[in-house]
């Protein structure tokens, strides 16, 4: 049960060499939704993949009666599940006899919800991991079989984080699905207490206050990269950030009578647009024009200079990451 690309490593594994332990039967994913700047309806990644391999799809909208009797006519040892969006109630849950899996992409406890790839760069973490754990009725509360840990290194946005929890759930599964056929698997029980949640992200959380350190907002762009995206105005157009980083005060060779002022721009170099924050200076290493392409910092200033001392508006930032889960909005 998937419906992001996230989850094609761990499918092609499945169709290849996990063979030996394994067999897929059936995949249920999302239904197919208009997509692109034409609003054409596109497939899904995931059922573009089983389509190709052979195997039933299932795209209910809502899960129902029909869906369990489906899942019941599959007659399946386990189900996996990575980025589904639907939540599974317990008549779903108790159909596998193995169990209902759930692949998250967080160091868990740490950012259950549904944004823990970005909200884990964003707050600055220089780890996180994909965690194998069972499905209970609590959000992302359910035991652990075992993670993966990666790396998220100082200029990763979420593209390259999420390229690799996809890859690092193959080493996981190779790990723990013999086990788990083998009724060897053993899980653990989260640490309640160390639990931290993320939730849903929103257009408006690309605002930006520059009135915060350096190494906060450049965590914030490089994690909300590429939805919903950093934003500023420069020159009275807003602009899209897809890169950034730190760069000690010491280093800069810029001068300006505005250093100390947050937003204010220092100038241009080291390969970005050097900023003024509350704490530290912040370099831009990728930005983009409304209607453009997101670019490197110097060619995107051949075509659209910024004069130093420009200063650029702070908005205030809403929280990512909280101690207990997040309200639900209406739908």
């Amino acid at each position: 049960m998937g419906s992001d690309p996230i989850a094609l490593p761990l499918l092609n594994w499945l169709a290849g060499e996990a063979r030996a332990v394994a067999q897929v039967v059936a995949v249920f994913t999302q239904p197919d939704r208009a997509a692109g700047r034409g609003q054409q309806v596109q497939s899904g990644a995931i059922k573009v993949w089983a389509l190709a391999h052979g195997l039933p799809v299932h795209q209910p909208a809502k899960l129902g009666a029909d869906d369990l009797a489906a899942l019941r006519s599959h007659a399946p040892e386990v189900v996996l599940i990575m980025a589904y969006g639907h939540i599974l109630r317990d008549n779903f849950i108790a159909v596998p006899r193995l169990g209902m899996l759930n692949l998250h992409t967080s160091l868990l406890p740490k950012y259950r919800g549904a944004s823990p790839i970005q909200t884990a760069i964003a707050c600055g973490e220089k780890t996180t991991a994909v965690t194998l754990m069972r499905i209970v009725a609590e959000l992302d509360a359910g035991p652990v079989a075992g993670q993966e840990a990666v790396a998220i290194d100082p200029l990763d946005t979420a593209v390259e984080v999420e390229a690799k929890l996809a890859q690092a759930c193959v080493p996981l599964l190779a790990r723990t699905l013999p086990e788990l056929a083998a009724g060897r698997l053993a899980f653990r029980e989260q640490d309640a207490a160390a639990a931290t949640f993320c939730r849903r992200l929103e257009k408006s959380d690309g605002r930006l206050d520059f009135a915060a350190s350096a190494a906060e907002l450049a965590a914030r762009i490089n994690g909300l990269f590429p939805w919903p995206a950093a934003t500023t105005e420069l020159n009275g157009q807003a602009v899209k950030l897809g890169l950034a980083d730190t760069v000690p005060p010491e280093t800069c060779h810029v001068i300006s009578d505005t250093f100390g002022k947050p937003g204010a721009v220092l100038g241009a170099e080291a390969g970005g647009l050097l900023v003024a924050t509350g704490q530290g200076v912040l370099r831009l290493r990728k930005l983009q024009r409304p209607g453009g392409k997101m670019l490197p910092a110097a060619e995107f200033l051949r075509g659209f200079p910024v004069a130093p001392g420009s200063v650029l508006r702070s908005l205030p930032m809403a929280p990512l990451v909280a101690r207990f889960p997040f309200p639900r909005k209406p739908a």
